[in-house]
């Protein structure tokens, strides 16, 4: 029985590496003009890979960024300008599809809200070191005459108790 599960448990997990094989890509053969591979290769790093997000379509493996690098791939053999390029693939997918978009008004808060965010956090945190430092402050200076929650009142009924003779060895 247990024989049976590991040989099922080993099959499984060739499938899935095999599988995972399968799907891998293959990087797409450079033009044979260096010229117009060195130009595809400089508009790739202007754009964004809208899977991944974080990385440009050339340094990306995604099929969408494989997708755009042969795509602007052939609208530079068709002898479109890399201006040309970039509004068709932003009129397609959006100010998003670059890298560094521009700034107007639908990206303001690309740009601005980071600086936003960081100030925003900064007045938080010094408003709360201040209070902070004034609660310790008004605990250290003036608060100590206060009995918080009647401790001191039941100290002293403690040691008054004990020093009455009444302590626990009887003496």
């Amino acid at each position: 029985m247990r024989a049976a599960l590991a040989a099922a448990l080993i099959a499984l997990m060739l499938h899935a590496v095999a599988s995972v094989q399968a799907q891998s890509r293959e990087a797409a053969p450079m033009a044979a003009d260096p010229v117009i591979e060195a130009r595809v290769m400089s508009l790739a790093n202007e754009l964004r890979c809208l899977v991944c997000q974080n990385q440009t379509i050339a340094d990306s493996n995604a099929a969408l960024a494989v997708d755009l690098r042969n795509q602007v791939r052939d609208q530079v053999k068709a002898g479109r300008s890399d201006a040309q390029i970039i509004e068709y693939l932003v009129a397609r997918y959006g100010d998003f599809v670059r890298y560094r978009p521009p700034v107007k008004l639908t990206t303001v808060l690309l740009w601005v809200g980071p600086f936003v965010l960081l100030v925003g956090g900064l007045a938080g945190l010094t408003l709360t070191l201040r209070r902070r430092a004034r609660a310790q402050t008004a605990a250290i200076a003036g608060d100590t005459d206060q009995d918080v929650g009647g401790t001191r009142a039941r100290a002293r009924a403690l040691l008054d108790a004990d020093a009455g003779g009444g302590g626990k060895d009887g003496a």
